[in-house]
């Protein structure tokens, strides 16, 4: 069955070799800090936001940075990690989104990663990683296992099991 995800996502790299967007998951300030830093080196692309910091404190670090908020899409959707990705993968869909750059923390981006692989891949989106460093431990497998079963549980039913992220 998901087989053909990394054939999407190959697909994908080679239709779109530069990323088109910039997704970045949520998680605290520091996060929309960097995103709005590396928002001025890509100053294209279009900012996703998904589940961060307080909109005021979210519009305080990209008006700091210069960015122009219109190209900032900040969404309350998610509740956990693997719906930071279900909740907008169809609009990146619909924007003809096929490589995102991918930003979170690096003690994060191991599970990011890896739903990143299924949900985007099954969806022929591909991704590009950018870790924003920190001091923190790398999060445990059982996290990233648990997660890549809530993707696949996505692909089959479009649920996302967010009741087991205890």
């Amino acid at each position: 069955m998901v087989s053909f995800i990394p054939t999407r996502l190959a697909i994908a790299q080679i239709s779109a070799p530069n990323p088109q967007a910039v997704f970045t998951l949520g998680g605290d300030l520091l996060r929309e800090i960097f995103t709005a830093q590396f928002a001025k080196i890509h100053p294209d692309l279009e900012i996703w936001i998904s589940s961060g910091s307080p909109t005021n404190e979210a519009n305080w670090a990209f008006n700091t940075a210069k960015v122009p908020l219109e190209k900032v899409y900040l969404d309350r959707r998610a509740i956990d990690t693997v719906t930071n990705f279900t909740s907008l993968v169809a609009d990146f869909k619909k924007r003809h989104f096929q490589h995102l750059y991918l930003i979170t923390a690096d003690y994060h981006m191991r599970r990011a990663k890896a739903i990143a692989c299924i949900i985007f891949g099954s969806q022929g989106i591909a991704f590009t990683p950018v870790s924003i460093p920190t001091d923190k431990p790398v999060e445990s497998w059982w996290r990233v296992l648990r997660d890549i079963c809530r993707a696949l549980l996505w692909i089959c039913t479009k649920r996302t099991g967010a009741s087991l992220n205890q």
